[in-house]
């Protein structure tokens, strides 16, 4: 019988991965109605839990709020099934019979679920629902300091999955999580794609782990106050979610910019809101509490109230004290204060002008928030615009808390707790992670032009020997002066690449090829309905018909046909109302 814990969280990883993908095979042959009844039984018992589920994390971890880790259940348990209704993912995706292609979803297998101490009953609900809405079977591995949250929760949702006709182990969680266990989930060959949130350090793993990872970075996130703004309704938003669960969300406020002109409206607003304004002496004391080796937070901190935090700083703030707020004068590892700090503790910089508030909300994000979240609070448009250009961060949030915008509850953004960073930051996507990324797409094509259309010239298999590019320019050389060709088919070749560019056109009765000065460029197309779904081969499509793919906020978008569409000069997405 086994007695080193190590040994044994070893066998469970290995034990429960194959559970997981027996169940996973099983599950294959469900219909869409059939995964659709099992998420939405998984999402009604984890409503019913979620207050419950909420206490326990606060009491096991220490971190945050019991309200506002209910709010992120329920973002988990409500708000996300209501976005999953009416998702294909099984089965047939769609059918484009003008291509006369057909494509299929095709789940992954087993996910593995690498969750955080600081959100780990919704992460837990969240991603559960998304990987058997994939048609997928889950092993959550959770933080060994909220194991037993996250193993409750994992019961709740298995229990329910069970009864609504699921596969027995189809969700699997480890009750001994340890470093050496994650990585052998992560590594293990059953596993088919992992979702870890977390540190660093965790992310990094996932990433060299050899298989598929959507892992994400850290957030630093800067929001910038412009002068057009409502200054006090701005703070108001700022605080409101710089204080949501205290703070551990990696989506949260670290940092206000505002121009030094606006500086005592910020300050007074800060005050009237319920933040405490540190002094210089205050704010070192601060820095040297929250921090260790450099920007490491300090784990004790995390998520405590600000009254506490003041405390073990070494001076006491009013009872009513919502966020400690310290002024700092720039950016980076000279100023501490302005990474992140996963707290109600805020870093606020004030700038010349509103190019110096570019600069430094770009340095905010460079400063360990690389991809991740920023935002803004304007009433010009030119200048969100301006602002979302410039900052490395794929979610630019206008007007809104940054923690409620970036997981949907505020903005139409998909609702997720697993927030991809993009390449910038070494992650797979820059995505809120939806179903549609745990799953792969195959596609029936038919043939629809004759091969004898398509068949590659055979230029340099003349008899002569090979054709080298001067040849060939050469020969088009003497074909557009008149000159005979050689060889013979080249004339021909040139006729139909210049005719397919618009370049000439044939006359009528003598056939002969007609140079044109230019062929006019084709008329716009008319606007197609609003489509729900948008991949690589759609893009390219689109490309090759120079047609417009017309999107709304709830289409979903993979990371490969955003990236493809992004490449090209001209606007292939455009945004419209359904």
């Amino acid at each position: 019988m086994l007695q080193d814990p190590d040994l044994i969280s070893l066998q469970e990883v290995r034990t429960k991965v194959e559970k997981a993908w027996a169940a996973a095979q099983r599950f294959r042959a469900f219909t869409q109605e059939q995964v659709d009844a099992v998420v939405e039984r998984m999402a009604e018992a984890a409503r019913g839990h979620a207050e419950r589920l909420a206490q326990m994390a606060v009491e096991e971890t220490g971190y945050g709020n019991a309200k506002d880790k209910l709010a992120k259940n329920m973002l988990a348990a409500e708000r996300l099934p209501e976005e999953l209704r009416g998702i294909r993912t099984v089965g047939v995706l769609r059918e484009r019979p003008e291509d006369k292609v057909t494509e299929y979803a095709v789940p992954v297998g087993v996910v593995a679920a690498i969750l955080p101490t600081t959100n780990p009953t919704s992460t837990a609900i969240y991603k559960t629902l998304i990987s058997l809405k994939a048609g997928n079977a889950i092993v959550l591995s959770p933080h060994p300091r909220a194991k037993g949250c996250t193993c409750a929760t994992a019961e709740v949702l298995y229990r329910a999955a069970v009864s609504a006709g699921a596969p027995e182990g189809i969700i699997q969680c480890l009750t001994q999580p340890t470093m050496n266990s994650t990585n052998e989930l992560m590594r293990h060959p059953r596993t088919a794609v992992i979702l870890a949130t977390g540190g660093s350090g965790i992310v990094r793993a996932a990433y060299s782990s050899g298989k598929p990872a959507f892992g994400v970075g850290p957030g630093n996130v800067p929001v910038l106050i412009d002068t057009t703004a409502d200054v006090n309704a701005a703070v108001r938003g700022v605080l409101t979610g710089k204080t949501f669960d205290n703070g551990t969300l990696c989506s949260s406020e670290q940092t206000i910019v505002a121009e030094t002109k606006l500086r005592q409206n910020v300050l007074n607003a800060l005050t009237a809101n319920g933040a405490y304004l540190c002094d210089e002496a205050q704010a070192a004391a601060l820095a040297r509490v929250l921090f260790s080796r450099g920007t490491t937070v300090n784990p004790d901190l995390v998520g405590n109230a600000a009254t506490e935090i003041a405390k073990k700083a070494g001076f006491s703030v009013p009872a009513n004290t919502r966020v400690l707020a310290a002024e700092v004068q720039g950016i980076g590892k000279d100023h501490p204060l302005s990474a992140e700090k996963l707290s109600p503790v805020l870093a606020v910089h004030f700038v010349a002008d509103f190019e110096a508030g570019l600069n430094a909300c770009e340095a905010v994000l460079r400063f360990h928030g690389l991809g991740h979240t920023c935002g803004i609070y304007t009433a010009d448009e030119a200048k969100a615009r301006q602002y979302a250009l410039r900052m490395p961060a794929h979610r630019v949030l206008a007007n809104t808390p940054t923690p409620h915008g970036s997981v949907g509850i505020t903005t139409g953004l998909f609702p997720a707790m697993t927030l991809g960073c993009g390449s910038v930051a070494g992650n797979a996507t820059g995505d809120n992670i939806t179903p549609l990324h745990l799953l792969n797409v195959k596609r029936l094509a038919w043939a629809i032009r004759p091969w004898s259309q398509a068949e590659v010239t055979p230029v340099m298999n003349q008899p002569d020997g090979p054709v080298s590019k001067a040849r060939i320019a050469a020969a088009v050389d003497r074909y557009l002066s008149g000159a005979p060709a050689k060889p013979a088919n080249v004339a021909s070749i040139v006729d139909k690449f210049l005719e397919s560019k618009g370049v000439i056109q044939t006359c009528e009765p003598c056939a002969a090829p007609k140079r044109t000065p230019e062929a006019p460029k084709p008329e716009p197309a008319a606007p197609v309905a609003v489509t729900d779904f948008v991949c690589e081969d759609d893009v390219r499509q689109a490309i090759r018909r120079n047609q417009k793919i017309y999107i709304c906020s709830k289409t979903i978008i993979t990371p490969s046909a955003r990236e493809l569409a992004n490449a090209q000069r001209e606007e292939i997405l455009v945004l419209t109302q359904r």
